[in-house]
């Protein structure tokens, strides 16, 4: 799990890294400025390498699993690592990544951009998407290191905890609610459409109202189901379209979405014990409430 600390007062990113890990963690310096230079540092959801960094009150100081020195140096920017075994790997995904590649020639997604960064010259690492998220949602997004251990953790989803925040368009009426309209994909205009049709399948959508903006509110969002663009259509369909959501919503000029894979919860098919990973959104995202 990667740890998160919040800045009291402007600082220099290294001594306030002493501070909160060597003083109060008890980490060695050594360790630190390891962290720091293997760009294991993020702040604000940014990596972060310099020693003399200004931060401010309020920024967020994330730090990460270590990342191999001449990797970390030569590409442009790392993946955030939250969670890693040899059986599975879980990234804290920015918005505006692909999860997967459309086509052979695009490397510039998670799956592609994360075997990249925890390859060695001699020794190529593979993986195996076990869910997506679309393009401009944030948050968790799980791999396996094997076909077999990717349809493991398949076969129980169905009971995988998967709760994502949502700034949505409006304010309901009902603070808390469950959406089980059916959904069907629409090959053609990849969309889903929703409601009653032979061919729809079931979804379920629970949301509920944690904060309330002016023309927004901030929801928490649990689903049973994991159907694609599942919250995004149940949440236009109640007439509070995700915000930046072009698909269902309204155009806007807002640089993200509102939708962050924020908690993954399942029971891991090794180990037999449950795996709890959390991440908050990051600041663009709580941005878009106001």
């Amino acid at each position: 799990m990667k740890q998160c600390y919040s800045v009291g007062k402007k600082d220099k990113l290294l001594p306030f890294l002493f501070d909160v890990l060597s003083v109060k963690e008890g980490w060695s310096k050594k360790r630190v400025k390891q962290r720091l230079q293997n760009a294991s540092v993020f702040v604000n959801s940014e990596v972060q390498t310099k020693h003399d960094f200004v931060i401010f009150e309020g920024d967020k100081v994330h730090i990460g699993a270590l990342q191999h020195t001449k990797q970390a140096h030569t590409q442009q920017k790392s993946l955030e690592i939250i969670y890693q075994d040899a059986d599975l790997i879980a990234i804290n995904k920015p918005a505006g990544l692909l999860s997967v590649g459309t086509n052979k020639e695009n490397k510039n997604h998670a799956l592609a951009l994360l075997r990249t960064q925890l390859s060695r010259r001699k020794n190529s690492v593979k993986l195996w998407p076990v869910h997506r998220l679309d393009r401009d949602t944030s948050g968790i997004l799980l791999f396996a290191t094997s076909k077999e251990m990717r349809e493991a953790v398949m076969n129980t989803w169905i009971d995988t905890e998967k709760v994502y925040l949502a700034i949505v368009e409006g304010i309901p009426k009902i603070e808390a609610d469950t959406i089980t309209q059916p959904l069907l994909l629409d090959e053609k205009e990849y969309r889903m459409h929703v409601g009653s049709h032979k061919d729809a399948k079931s979804a379920i959508t629970h949301y509920m109202v944690k904060k309330f903006g002016q023309t927004r509110a901030f929801l928490e969002v649990r689903i049973e189901t994991g159907r694609q663009h599942q919250i995004r259509a149940h949440m236009a369909w109640l007439g509070h379209a995700v915000v930046g959501d072009i698909r269902y919503g309204k155009k806007t000029n807002n640089t993200r979405m509102g939708l962050h894979a924020m908690r993954l919860k399942f029971l891991h098919p090794v180990h037999k014990k449950q795996i709890h990973l959390e991440v908050d959104a990051p600041e663009d995202f709580h941005a878009l409430l106001t």
